[in-house]
């Protein structure tokens, strides 16, 4: 007998992991399954009875013979749009800060500033950099008892605390199997005010998905999956029997195995444990029961309060994080479906008489085992679940914990948190669906209610056979690369939510991986040059005139033969300061790696040059990231930061950080 087994793969650009979920008959095409779009309902637990009930049996249906499916999808490293923090006093030098999707929502990266300070923390080892000085003034170990070395970490600040979001241990590793170890993800604030110093530390159950501060409020988003010990299996128990046997250690679990537990400990030392409440657990109508996601929140001008960080789950997957001043979305993208065809021991009857051919001799029936017959039974034909996203909202326009509003769904699968923007009332969403064999795609954006999270108008059509690679919305107008041999970039005109449309299009070789506002009607993409089949060639940086919606055109394009920058898939790394023109980003290619920098005014875009890091490794001379602070930029790499001035680009300092 041959088993279909339906995989859940995460496939990414860089990784795919396969998971085996259930089986039937070889042969049988896979069907489709269909399910109701549109809004979707939150309901709160009424307590820990109702809870421990509804988590159970939901989490039962879900049970694999291999336990629950622990595969995600694999999060993109996305976030964008560089703001200017204006003069806090008339000492502090004008300079750039993270490159953020929306004004005034900052989001975790490796380099923070202030314009008197650059923190950085990298290896498990914060670090203080005086601005005026150029030197370290403060460093801090955050990971004794620990291999610093590889530990990622990222940093929100604001005025002298920084908080220090650390994933720990492999991060493909834990991106592609959906959790990390117990105890890999903290929080850590620190005390920048003089020496650095630790005053808190926190550590949820799960792992850390995304963060995002507004003001001084931070709002960090974990996934867990239940603690449940699933029994351990001899090799010759039937799929069945597995099925069974895990089913009753679900349905056996404690409430105490999904909620979410936190441990936090203060600066002397003491720890409070503690976890999230039945009551402040909600589920849409549709859940599964095998993750949770829970949102803590955390005023750093405050601490940790008596209060903790408040806490409130919601039985849901989610891997994209997209926030603004008043709401907070969490995405979940559906996972990849694909079949594969194992080999199963042959399962033969008392009659008959084995061969010199057989796989394996009959198996005896249990009695917790159907029994073996002479008629095969046939299994249920695969069925594949609908490529389609959810999405959660919550509201966190008031202090302390987050409410939730709504959650909806919308056919396909999202690149990023850049297919994300909420305006005027409504969330637009970009999304491609592929066809169950793979052959056929299409992308659409559709738009939704932001208080019901109901479906009011959608546009679709966009780049049939291809695939979304860059989407950015700005005001009631948005902008969305396909790509598979050339790149059509389409403009949208989304001021009807009820009506959106296509106003414009524009087809040339190559594609933009990133999109970011220019001047007034100007367009900026970071991408890939392509041969008319579709062949990469390099960088291109292309400026757009989409001052006339119906007719987008490209106005300049700065190509560099063989290369690729982090700016396409990380737009942290992409440095634009609209007062001089000037851009970085990072550029790497066989024969060289940094900081290439450019001048893109309204008519073009110009080469300045390179800035080049010392060190012979390429990896370690590779700019990370770009900032602007008073006359010069400032570059980071992973053995040190250099201070360039941003007119002639001349070397004025190095700082080592190794």
């Amino acid at each position: 007998m041959k088993t279909l087994i339906r995989t859940a793969a995460t496939v990414a650009a860089l990784a795919t992991a396969a998971v085996a979920c259930t089986s039937t008959t070889a042969g049988a095409p896979p069907k489709p399954r269909t399910s109701s779009l549109g809004a979707i309902r939150l309901v709160a637990y009424t307590g820990c009875d109702d809870l421990l009930s509804g988590l159970r049996e939901h989490a039962a249906q879900r049970v694999t013979p291999y336990g629950f499916d622990n595969v995600m999808p694999l999060a993109y490293m996305e976030d964008s749009a560089r703001s200017v923090t204006p003069n806090a006093k008339t000492s502090t030098p004008e300079h750039s800060t993270t490159n953020v999707h929306e004004a005034g929502v900052d989001e975790p990266d490796v380099v923070k500033t202030d314009g008197d300070r650059v923190i950085t923390v990298k290896d498990g080892v914060l670090r203080i950099i005086d601005t005026a000085t150029r030197k370290v003034t403060g460093s801090l170990k955050l990971t004794e008892g620990e291999n610093g070395p590889g530990v990622p970490a990222d940093l929100l600040v604001s005025g002298d605390r920084a908080l220090v979001l650390m994933r720990g241990g492999d991060i493909m590793y834990k991106r592609m199997a959906g959790f990390a170890p117990p105890g890999d993800t903290r929080y850590v604030l620190v005390d920048l005010s003089g020496r650095p110093k630790v005053l808190s530390t926190i550590k949820p159950q799960g792992s850390y998905v995304d963060a995002r501060m507004v003001g001084s409020t931070v709002r960090l988003v974990t996934r867990s999956q239940p603690d449940i010990a699933f029994p351990e299996f001899k090799e010759d128990v039937s799929e069945a029997e597995r099925v069974q046997r895990n089913q009753a250690a679900v349905r056996q679990a404690p409430a105490d195995a999904w909620l979410p537990k936190i441990e936090i400990t203060d600066a002397s030392g003491t720890v409070k444990k503690d976890s999230v409440k039945c009551e402040r657990v909600s589920h849409p109508a549709d859940y599964t029961g095998t993750s949770l996601l829970t949102v803590h929140t955390l005023d750093l001008a405050q601490g940790v309060t008596a209060a903790g960080t408040d806490p409130i789950s919601l039985a849901a997957d989610g891997d994209i994080v997209y926030g603004t001043g008043s709401s907070l979305y969490v995405a979940s993208n559906p996972r990849w479906w694909m079949p594969v065809v194992i080999s199963e021991p042959v399962v033969e009857t008392p009659a008959a008489t084995p061969s010199p051919g057989d796989a394996a001799p009959a198996v005896e029936p249990t009695p917790t085992s159907p029994p073996v017959s002479d008629t095969p039974t046939p299994s249920p034909e695969p069925t594949i679940p609908p490529e389609e996203t959810e999405v959660h909202r919550f509201d966190i326009g008031s202090p302390g914990a987050p409410s939730y509003v709504a959650s909806g769904k919308v056919p396909g699968r999202l690149l990023n948190q850049y297919s994300l923007s909420e305006y005027d009332g409504h969330l637009r969403v970009a999304t491609t669906l592929t066809s169950p064999d793979g052959k056929n795609s299409s992308s659409a954006v559709y738009v939704l209610k932001a208080d019901t999270m109901a479906r009011t108008g959608e546009v679709g059509g966009l780049g049939e056979g291809e695939r979304i690679y860059s989407v950015r919305f700005i005001g009631p107008v948005g902008y969305c690369v396909t790509f598979r041999q050339v790149d059509p970039l389409y403009t949208l005109d989304l001021r009807d939510a009820a009506a959106p449309k296509v106003t414009g299009e524009l087809k040339i070789t190559g594609y933009s991986a990133y999109l970011h506002p220019g001047a007034e009607g100007r367009l900026i993409g970071i991408g890939q040059e392509a041969s008319e089949k579709g062949r990469t060639l390099g960088t291109q940086v292309s400026l757009f005139d989409v001052s006339d919606p119906a007719a987008p055109r490209r106005l300049s394009q700065l190509f560099q033969k063989d290369s690729g920058s982090a700016a396409e898939w990380d737009p942290h790394a992409f440095l634009y300061w609209p007062k001089t023109g000037l851009a970085v980003i990072p550029l790497s290619r066989q024969t060289e790696s940094g900081g290439l920098v450019l001048k893109i005014d309204d008519s073009g875009v110009t080469k300045l040059g390179m800035i080049k890091h010392p060190g012979k490794d390429e990896y370690q001379a590779g700019i990370e990231r770009a900032l602007v602070i008073g006359d010069s930029i400032w570059t980071l790499s992973y053995d040190g930061i250099q201070v360039n001035d941003a007119a002639t680009l001349a070397q004025q300092a190095w700082i080592p950080l190794r």
